[in-house]
């Protein structure tokens, strides 16, 4: 298992601490938002307010400069053998809701149009919003269920910096504001950052933002504070189910491996580890996640990559082709001569 990065430990000369990160089960997430709570008032995070939003219970949508911890709702219906025309539990005929004959399950949202993913009713045309739950499948299935169920459920999942293993933001800050610590995490050192931006699109997962009043970048610190004196960090203290695990990289790795095979076994067949394959594109990440459906469902890349990944490929090809054509400039010349 890869657990070094190309300045941790070894640039830390026997000074290395054993590296740490966050291993976030979001099975067992209820999104309290109590880690949000937490990482904005352990770092002194400035208030942002997006006021209603409409995504669900989500009023704060992304990680930026001034949120370090996002929770993300994501609500998703499956159908169930009800009527398709008319009210809960009768038909209608000559009235369709237009929905799909196959079965589905996907986001809810609302709005002109009630959406389950792929099926989607038209409220303006319904009587009430039981109709156009009843039409969906979701009523008698039962809305009251809570993750996984015939009806309606909550994914629920607390993001946050990735801390990986391979980290663009890292390389291609030109001041050195970004380092790696003696924990293998990622920091920014506020006081140092000249605010000109280059981390923030290096980043695949769109972590970094700048803050608008002086244009430095922020973003969570994995509470380097708290570690240096031997504590968990905020996050991880606040939540109540244990969903956000802080600890030994490599112990928590494995404790995932376990998780996700309980689960697995217990029908959850879609469930996966996200970030823990030191293989992907950014080499693992110091904080990795149990997901109960595919990345892009949370709001996640499927395969992200380091965005210096194929430097090296591209600056050999480079290479190759201005010697190749060096070659034929130089054979168009003594040809040319000899002629």
């Amino acid at each position: 298992m890869k657990l070094e990065t190309t300045s941790w430990p070894s640039s830390y000369d026997g000074r290395a601490q054993s590296r740490k990160g966050f291993f976030t089960d979001t099975s067992v997430c209820i999104g309290c938002k109590a880690c949000e709570v937490a990482c904005k008032e352990w770092n002194q995070i400035p208030m942002k307010v997006n006021g209603f939003t409409g995504k669900s219970y989500d009023n704060s949508l992304h990680l930026d400069a001034d949120r370090w911890r996002h929770v993300a709702f994501i609500e998703q219906g499956k159908r169930s053998a009800l009527p398709q025309g008319g009210s809960a539990g009768e038909d209608s005929p000559g009235k369709s809701s237009g929905l799909p004959q196959r079965e589905s399950a996907g986001a809810l949202s609302l709005g002109p149009k009630v959406h389950l993913r792929d099926v989607s009713v038209d409220a303006e045309s319904a009587e009430t919003l039981v109709d156009v739950a009843a039409r969906g499948g979701m009523l008698e299935a039962g809305l009251q269920t809570y993750q996984e169920g015939d009806g309606l459920r909550f994914l629920m999942a607390s993001d946050v910096c990735k801390h990986c293993t391979d980290a663009a933001c890292l390389e291609v800050c030109p001041t050195g504001a970004l380092f790696r610590t003696e924990f293998g995490t990622v920091v920014v050192q506020e006081d140092i950052c000249n605010g000109c931006g280059y981390c923030v699109p290096a980043c695949p997962f769109g972590v970094l933002g700048q803050r608008e009043d002086d244009g430095r970048v922020w973003k969570c610190t994995l509470c380097y504070d708290r570690l240096r004196d031997d504590k968990e960090p905020a996050c991880a203290q606040a939540c109540p189910t244990n969903s956000i695990q802080f600890g030994e990289l490599a112990e928590l790795r494995e404790r995932a491996e376990h998780r996700l095979a309980t689960l697995q076994a217990a029908g959850q067949t879609r469930a996966q580890l996200y970030l823990a394959d030191e293989d992907d594109g950014v080499g693992g990440a110091g904080a990795f996640f149990l997901l109960l459906d595919e990345p892009e469902t949370y709001g996640l890349p499927p395969d992200p990559v380091d965005t210096r990944h194929d430097l090296g490929t591209i600056w050999a090809a480079t290479g190759a082709a201005a010697l190749a054509l060096g070659g034929a400039l130089l054979a168009a010349a003594f040809g040319g001569r000899r002629a």
